[in-house]
């Protein structure tokens, strides 16, 4: 007997949302080291991406981390339509801190903008910066863990291992950057893009959960 299909709409919205998980990361940090390339005193070892937010040519930083935020935020949402909805929320949470910490930026750092020797006393959008921060990656993390147990739960444990293994070095590295200021930026950027590459992988996954939208109709 032929068969003829038809278009489910749901499928296909959710494997679109899925597939700004794989873009966000690579786009954030394509842009953000080309950025970096045109900024005088910006040093890999010292100072975050975010500090691109600031001094001249700061707004271009500030859109790249917002757009990259509502890209995660929709990736976030496609998760949870695709089953794993505690991941979801987790990442969607990220995505909304990234767009937050867009509106406050950091507080100047050693040697960035240049001249700077950083500021004595923090500011009320800098603490705010680094608040919105340290929610998106807890919850980052924690979107991470979950899906380790979600992996789990379909017989994937080495999927799961590395979920569960990137849900640490998120938060650790996190939290050891923040807490050691300029000497733990390493902590800061294990956690970015190992996060990213998470995020990546996560919603190559997922994507495969949802059916393709051309469903067969007898």
């Amino acid at each position: 007997m032929e068969q003829d299909t038809e278009f489910d709409m749901a499928a296909a919205v959710t494997r679109s949302m899925l597939g700004w998980g794989v873009v966000a990361g690579p786009f954030y940090l394509v842009v953000g080291l080309v950025l970096l390339l045109t900024r005088e005193g910006f040093d890999l070892a010292r100072h975050p991406l975010s500090a691109l937010m600031l001094g001249d040519g700061g707004w271009m930083q500030t859109t790249n981390l917002a757009l990259s935020g509502v890209m995660v935020f929709v990736a976030g949402l496609g998760m949870a339509r695709a089953t794993a909805r505690g991941t979801g929320i987790g990442v969607g949470i990220y995505g909304l801190a990234m767009v937050a910490s867009a509106i406050f930026p950091p507080d100047p750092m050693p040697g960035f903008p240049p001249g700077q020797d950083g500021a004595t006393t923090p500011s009320v959008a800098g603490l705010l910066h680094l608040a919105f921060g340290g929610i998106g990656f807890v919850a980052f993390a924690v979107a991470a863990f979950l899906l380790g147990g979600w992996l789990t739960r379909h017989g994937e444990r080495t999927g799961a291992l590395w979920s569960r293994v990137a849900a640490v070095v998120i938060l650790v590295g996190f939290v050891g950057g923040a807490a050691l200021g300029p000497a733990g930026m390493a902590g800061i950027w294990a956690a970015v893009v190992v996060g990213f590459a998470w995020l990546l992988l996560a919603s190559v996954r997922l994507y495969r959960e949802v059916p393709h939208p051309d469903v067969a109709r007898r």
